[in-house]
């Protein structure tokens, strides 16, 4: 059945957020850029919520204790650890992940949540732009990527990592060439590290989403995309946060023991 663009789907209204199942429970989860309002902070809110301990990094100190600190006030009987740690630098990077091993007692989860957008044409970008871009989004999460698989190679119960991509890996947008363009380095990253990390026992997936709202994307985004992107989707609205990290929730999970190499988009839109 063809749906009208302008028909209201009956999942146009959010709906309310579904309570932990217990699916990380035990687990010892680090999540990458999770200060703020983002997938991030909403990832690492999830795993607690489904019973895991958690270690939240961003570059931001400041930032980065408050969402500690409100974790922890949310969940007490857990453990909410954080590091700071700026993931353009590799020395920083491994520092994190040596450090979470430490402070947590193992990792069971890496969530590589960091990336960074912007709006400019082609045309118009700068070598920098370019380059920062790449950097934040794409070889952070090689950096995190090849901490995380040095530290598994070293012990022996295996792990999971779940990598934040975006739709725009397979699509086109109009000033979007640096981001997509390293979102679709993260799915390839993620299905060749996938194939090598399985001999350590870990396996690597990403999510895709196609627009997940938070005040955070306002900041770098128009009003005006954000509302001409959701009125494209097939609910006609954007995915909340914890819509995305719900999922990447799953994909942590021993529900999903099989799947590997995989990207998953979470998206509503029409094909």
């Amino acid at each position: 059945m063809t749906v009208s663009p302008h028909t209201t789907s009956p999942l146009a209204t959010p709906p309310a957020e579904t309570p932990g199942h217990g699916l990380l429970a035990g687990k010892k989860v680090v999540v990458t850029a999770a200060a703020g309002t983002g997938i991030g902070f909403s990832s690492a809110r999830r795993a607690l919520l489904e019973g895991a301990d958690v270690l939240i990094s961003d570059f931001h100190e400041r930032r980065l204790g408050e969402a500690a600190d409100k974790l922890a006030a949310e969940f007490p009987e857990q453990q909410v650890a954080s590091i700071v740690c700026d993931v353009s630098s590799t020395e920083q990077v491994d520092a994190l992940i040596s450090g979470a091993a430490e402070t947590l007692g193992r990792i069971d989860v890496l969530i590589n949540n960091a990336g960074l957008g912007g709006e400019t044409p082609v045309v118009d970008m700068t070598d920098e732009q370019w380059d920062r871009v790449l950097d934040i989004t794409l070889t952070s999460t090689f950096r995190a990527t090849r901490a995380a698989l040095r530290y598994f190679r070293s012990v022996d119960h295996g792990g999971v990592l779940v990598n934040n991509a975006s739709v725009l890996g397979w699509r086109a947008q109009h000033s979007q060439a640096h981001y997509a363009a390293a979102k679709a380095g993260v799915m390839a990253l993620t299905r060749c590290s996938a194939i090598e990390a399985a001999e350590y026992g870990v396996r690597i997936n990403a999510v895709a989403p196609s627009i997940a709202r938070h005040p955070f994307l306002a900041k770098v985004t128009s009003e005006e995309l954000l509302d001409n992107l959701a009125a494209g989707e097939a609910f006609g609205r954007a995915a909340e946060v914890w819509e995305v990290a719900a999922t990447i929730a799953m994909l942590a999970s021993d529900y999903t023991t099989y799947l590997t190499g995989e990207v998953v988009s979470i998206s509503s839109q029409r094909a």
